[in-house]
């Protein structure tokens, strides 16, 4: 159970914010009913998120699969529900990927260079906040600027997502 009330449509004052979120994101998911505790919050969120997930030069599998990553590496039920299940499969992660992403160190085979450069930069930032030098190097082999620094926001945000959705006991929202 959450930690604070999962608010909805009883909350007449958010109906722009709650029409918004359901625009973007199809319904208003429990993430979004928490925050929705701290109006500006909730709004300062979904902005960021909308701009980090989804305007960028990032590829839709490698944003997915970086997500996935941290939520699995964090634990984070909510997120890895939601982005394994549904938002990588359709952005073109195959199942085989999906299921490695959970593995202490994802079969190399299943990945291309770049998408490995990627994801070991996001253990990195996950597991020990300072990335090696070596990473970089890796990293910027594959990727210009704008994109080291679009992944590292996205594994970034993704921490903070997986933080507060398990400091909040945000759970995952039941199938209907």
């Amino acid at each position: 159970m959450a930690r604070v009330p999962l608010l909805g449509e009883e909350r007449s004052d958010l109906a722009p914010f709650i029409a918004r979120v359901k625009a973007e994101r199809g319904k208003l998911i429990n993430l979004y009913r928490v925050l929705m505790n701290s109006p500006t919050v909730a709004a300062g969120w979904l902005d960021f998120n909308s701009i980090i997930r989804y305007k960028t030069s990032l590829d839709a599998a490698l944003r997915e699969m970086i997500i996935l990553r941290v939520s699995l590496l964090n634990g984070a039920e909510y997120q890895a529900r939601i982005h394994g299940s549904g938002h990588a499969l359709k952005a073109g992660v195959t199942p085989e990927q999906v299921a490695a992403l959970g593995d202490a160190q994802p079969e190399g085979g299943l990945f291309t260079p770049a998408q490995r450069a990627a994801l070991d930069w996001t253990d990195a930032i996950t597991r020990q906040i300072e990335v090696p030098d070596v990473l970089h190097v890796e990293l910027k082999k594959h990727f210009n600027d704008q994109a080291v620094v679009e992944i590292s926001v996205l594994a970034g945000a993704y921490n903070m997502h997986t933080r507060v959705a398990r400091a909040l006991r945000i759970e995952p929202e039941q199938k209907s």
